[in-house]
């Protein structure tokens, strides 16, 4: 019983130094940007059930211009990754819009990241870690996800990286 007690003390103490994903953002110095419109006949979010559906977004810079080329003709692995991090923080706005508070994020479930690339370029993977390491660093274990990280010729206006999300939420 004395056991039970101490764990249970632990617990309470470890739960009371927990991080919402605010102030995990705060810590990081992280201030999300505005969401965009859409910039089609599409919504951000889609919610079925306990599931949100975040169409694909791109990387934008902070004068809200995309960020454009070829990853391994324009653009470096390293730019890459952090055009893919900017997308991870427009998600997260987008998320926040639609939820009011990032608390309720349950789970990062998927993510499909698609780099613009050259034909010889083979690290969509390194670019795409630009986009989870976000979600990990601000969800803990719940922002590990399963992942597509994939090349493409081309992408919409552009862009270096798209990357759509599904996230489970609380109720």
């Amino acid at each position: 019983m004395k056991a039970l007690l101490i764990l249970l003390l632990i617990f309470t103490s470890m739960a009371a130094f927990a991080q919402s994903p605010e102030e995990k953002l705060a810590q990081l110095k992280i201030q999300l940007p505005q969401v965009p419109a859409a910039a089609g006949s599409f919504v951000d979010a889609v919610k079925v059930g306990n599931l949100i559906y975040l169409s694909g977004k791109g990387p934008r810079n902070s004068n809200g211009e995309y960020i454009t080329g070829k990853l391994g003709h324009d653009l470096t692995v390293e730019q890459g990754y952090e055009a893919a991090r900017l997308v991870a923080l427009l998600q997260l706005a987008v998320l926040k819009k639609e939820l009011g508070d990032l608390k309720r994020v349950k789970r990062i479930v998927k993510v499909n990241g698609y780099v613009n690339s050259a034909a010889t370029f083979y690290e969509q993977p390194k670019v795409i870690n630009g986009y989870s390491d976000v979600m990990i660093a601000v969800f803990g274990d719940q922002g590990k996800h399963a992942r597509t990280a994939v090349g493409t010729n081309a992408l919409p206006f552009n862009i270096a990286v798209e990357v759509e999300m599904i996230v489970e939420v609380e109720q």
